[in-house]
Order: C-alpha cells, then sequence, then structure tokens
C-alpha cells in the first residue's frame, strides 16, 4: 500500500506538472493565434505618451509567459498576463497581474475588421471600470482604435 501511495503521488505531481505547462502553452498559443503579439498604439509614428497614447507591446517570453508591457513616454512597465479567453464573437479577454498597483484587471479587447484593436472593457477585481462598452467610463469617449506598430518600443 505504500508504494502505491508513494507512486500515486509521484503520478499526481508529473501530471499538475503536465496540466500547468499545457495551460501555459494554451495562455500563449491563443495571444498567439488570435493575432495579438507585437506593439500597439494610437498612433505609430508619435513617440509614446499618456496623454496622447501609450504603446502597449504583448510578448511571449522564453520561458512561455505572456508579458503586457506598457510604455507611456515617461515611465513603463511590464506585468504578466494571468488568463486569457476567447468568446463566440471573436472578443478577447485577458486578465493580467499589476503587482505594483496590487491588482488584476480584466479587459476585453476586439480585432476589427480593418486589423485595428480597440478596447471594449476594462475592469478591476472589485468591478470598477475603466472602460465600458467600448466607451471611457468618465468621459462617455469611445475607445480609440489601435494600430500595430513592429515590435520597437
Amino acid at each position: 500500500m505504500k508504494f502505491c501511495s508513494n507512486r500515486c503521488a509521484l503520478v499526481a505531481l508529473v501530471w499538475i506538472a503536465l496540466v500547468s505547462a499545457a495551460g501555459a502553452e494554451t495562455l500563449a498559443a491563443t495571444i498567439i493565434n488570435w493575432g495579438l503579439l507585437g506593439s500597439w498604439a494610437i498612433d505609430c509614428s508619435l513617440p509614446p505618451d499618456r496623454d496622447k497614447g501609450a504603446v502597449l507591446t504583448y510578448e511571449v517570453t522564453p520561458d512561455g509567459r505572456v508579458m503586457y508591457r506598457r510604455n507611456f513616454g515617461d515611465a513603463r512597465d511590464e506585468n504578466e498576463v494571468v488568463a486569457v479567453s476567447t468568446d463566440t464573437d471573436g472578443l478577447l479577454t485577458i486578465m493580467v497581474s499589476f503587482p505594483v498597483l496590487h491588482q488584476t484587471r480584466e479587459f476585453g479587447l476586439a480585432l476589427q475588421k480593418d486589423g485595428s484593436l480597440r478596447a471594449i472593457y476594462n475592469r478591476g477585481e472589485r468591478g470598477d471600470y475603466t472602460i465600458r462598452d467600448g466607451k471611457f467610463v468618465k468621459t462617455g469617449a469611445p475607445t480609440p482604435a489601435q494600430h500595430r506598430c513592429g515590435n520597437s518600443t
């Protein structure tokens, strides 16, 4: 019986490791297949700017993690994408951990027919929206389209 419990424990550990690795591959594969990899900005010809448009970059690291890098011109940060899913309408839902902000945010992105990207919603863990139904909550203005800029930020 002791052999089975040791062997069963080993099998369970291997299974957990394989499931974890498969989950990481699925997350990266979803980002890649959806077409999100690379850098995006409202106007790629302008330098990154907090008010005029940050450059947002999605990248898969060599160890398979997906990173979300934000360049505001005067500041930069790097945060890990911890979950991703798509729905039947093609909306990509991303959860990003922001350790410095002590929160995880969820946002939904829609790829437009012209290849641009729009934020449809952005909310915190407590349900506080900054973007809802494709509009900024504070102003009611629609979110601007973001365009692929390549890999330089």
